[in-house]
């Protein structure tokens, strides 16, 4: 079984695989004061409520934006899977060719995700990630990983808005079926999202405009909120939860 962690800058997801089946997944909140011990405590408890036996996990695999927990997470595997992890960096094969100044800048979720795409859509292909930023990776025919783009995340955006006025509520990021809202709450349920649809469609218009001219582009959404926004965009009509998760098992395979 392969144990795979990817850890974002508000949640880690964690999914475990036998074979290609993801049999068992789960969220946790990102915590960098959190020691190895109570995370290992919280997993252990999760995999057996989910009837996963831990003894049966013979590889772990990480990708890390959080620079403290990559440690916290490999200390887990040595102490508790008896494991040396792989974890995605530098050196790492994926079979994407960086085409970036330097291509050490690029986020190991967003290379995890961009091998996950090319092997289940084909390319030419872009991912948009809606996590704590919502990101915009772009692929080419040639398996080339263009650049991107990075965005301030939906419940970032929101939590902005009622930070900094006085009368505004904090609402519920949600689908909206109309453009007019006929309250405060709910005029402030439309702006965020028809806004942020509007903001996802007007960058995947300009990407397909500057570099796919002409051409069929698969475009994939993951993560977070983005299912919200399938049956309203222009673009958006694929939605896989789990597709770090795939790539990070995908860039294992290519690594034993």
């Amino acid at each position: 079984m392969i144990f795979a962690v990817d850890i974002g800058n508000t949640n880690i997801v964690i999914g475990v695989f036998e074979g290609e089946e993801l049999v068992s997944n789960f969220r946790l909140a990102t915590d960098v004061l959190r020691t190895t011990d109570e995370y290992a405590a919280t997993v252990l408890l999760l995999l057996n409520g989910q009837g996963i036996d831990s003894k049966k996990i013979d590889s772990v695999v990480i990708s890390s934006v959080v620079p403290q927990l990559i440690y916290t997470f490999s200390k887990l595997s040595r102490k508790y899977f008896d494991l040396e992890p792989l974890v995605i960096g530098p050196g790492v094969k994926t079979g994407l060719k960086i085409k970036l100044e330097n291509p050490k800048e690029v986020g190991a979720d967003r290379v995890v995700n961009a091998v996950a795409a090319i092997e289940q859509y084909g390319t030419p292909v872009i991912v948009v990630d809606f996590g704590t930023a919502t990101t915009f990776d772009v692929v080419n025919e040639r398996s080339e990983y263009l650049g991107g783009i990075i965005y301030p995340g939906i419940k970032l955006s929101a939590s902005i808005l009622r930070s900094k006025t006085a009368k505004l509520p904090e609402v519920e990021i949600e689908k909206c079926s109309r453009v007019v809202g006929n309250s405060t709450i709910n005029s402030i349920k439309s702006g965020i999202y028809f806004g942020y649809l509007s903001v996802v469609d007007g960058i995947i218009e300009r990407v397909i405009d500057e570099q796919f001219k002409g051409k069929h582009v698969n475009i994939v959404a993951t993560g977070g909120l983005g299912s919200i926004f399938i049956d309203d965009s222009k673009y958006l009509k694929i939605y896989e939860p789990n597709l770090t998760l795939n790539g990070l098992r995908l860039i294992y395979e290519k690594n034993i």
